[in-house]
């Protein structure tokens, strides 16, 4: 059993997050020791209960080598917290997945990343709203994570694909329970523009309790998390827990005060949140020097970009200019064109008039 194979096995036996690892190695050395330890030893490890230690002690090989088989059917890659691909958000959260199964490529610029999430049952406001922001957001350079649930969730991947961007789903059950059920081709579309992962093994069932530790990671992965509509009690309000709890930035947007389904996200805003109405408003919490992109994709970003912005910033002067002028004028599509005028208006070079109309500011 290599160090690997070790790692996934103990994911497989369930329970074991960052924390009870660390005391595991503490008393064992390496992660193919701990499964040559006796059952009252494992005990004595600090957090292993007897179940746990059990399971530990009785976990089958075969059993690991399905698993690992089906990762290879299913096209999958295994990454470890050990591994220099884990993404690196994530590795500054207590209790991190020591595994991540994933679909695609995760990718250093996905450190520059939001979460947009939102009720399952959402209303017509709400699903315009997430997908609206994770549009410009996904535009401007950010990789949207969301839980690729119903409702919140599928708008803002969807609507981050459609600009072009990059998006990754986090899942609450393993590669062989897609959920929901219907998104199983949509979860192949994701994979192929971003990434789909899960730390739960491939044949966990989407049961209740997986979903909030789904939560924590998808506010892990990100900078900030946007609440585009929650409900009392939503997961979503989970998500924005573990968000403060990670030091991470918390947006929402504001609800009618008579609807059910605003009533979280008004909630969060009593206690501090920030409230948003426009992409600005979260990029204005942001810089893109100093978010944490490793230091040659921060430079490439800067260097590739200039000639366009200098390019389109000379196209727009004090007098308004529409968007479609500027795209006709400057020969670039909308999703690119898009970013630049966040970008260019984050820095308070122009200014956008009702009508999607730009100016110079004086």
């Amino acid at each position: 059993m290599t160090r690997l194979e070790a790692l996934v096995a103990l994911n497989m036996a369930g329970s074991i997050g960052s924390v009870r690892l660390k005391n595991l190695l503490e008393n064992f050395g390496s992660p193919q020791e701990i499964f040559e330890a006796t059952v009252e030893k494992l005990v004595a490890v600090s957090g292993i209960g007897e179940n746990l230690a059990s399971r530990i002690n009785s976990f089958k090989k075969e059993d690991l080598a399905k698993e690992l088989d089906l990762c290879r059917k299913l096209s999958l890659k295994i990454i470890t917290f050990e591994d220099a691909a884990y993404p690196e958000n994530l590795k500054n959260i207590p209790g991190l997945p020591i595994v991540l199964y994933v679909k695609g490529d995760i990718k250093p610029q996905d450190s520059l990343s939001i979460g947009i999430v939102g009720s399952r049952q959402a209303s017509f406001y709400g699903l315009s709203a997430a997908g609206k922001f994770a549009s410009e957001l996904a535009a401007a350079g950010f990789t949207i994570v969301s839980g690729m649930a119903r409702g919140i969730d599928t708008s803002a991947h969807r609507a981050a694909l459609k600009a072009g961007g990059r998006t990754i789903a986090v899942m609450g059950s393993g590669f062989n329970n897609i959920y929901p059920p219907e998104n199983k081709e949509f979860s192949e579309e994701i994979s192929r523009s971003g990434a789909v992962i899960s730390e739960f093994p491939l044949n966990e069932k989407p049961l209740k309790e997986n979903f909030p530790r789904r939560n924590r990671v998808i506010s892990g992965l990100s900078l900030g998390v946007l609440v585009a509509e929650a409900a009392k009690n939503s997961g979503a309000l989970i998500t924005a827990d573990f968000a403060l709890e990670q030091g991470r930035e918390v947006f929402a947007l504001p609800g009618k005060i008579d609807s059910a389904s605003s009533f979280g996200t008004n909630e969060l805003l009593k206690q501090g949140a920030k409230l948003v109405t426009q992409v600005t408003d979260i990029l204005e919490e942001f810089s893109f020097t100093a978010a944490p992109v490793p230091k040659e994709n921060r430079n490439l970003r800067r260097n590739s970009g200039n000639e366009k912005e200098n390019r389109l910033y000379e196209l727009i002067t004090p007098q308004a200019v529409t968007l479609d002028d500027l795209i006709e004028k400057a020969n670039m599509d909308v999703s690119e064109i898009s970013g630049i005028l966040l970008n260019l208006q984050f820095r308070k070079l122009i200014k956008q008039l009702p009508g999607k109309q730009f100016v110079r500011n004086s």
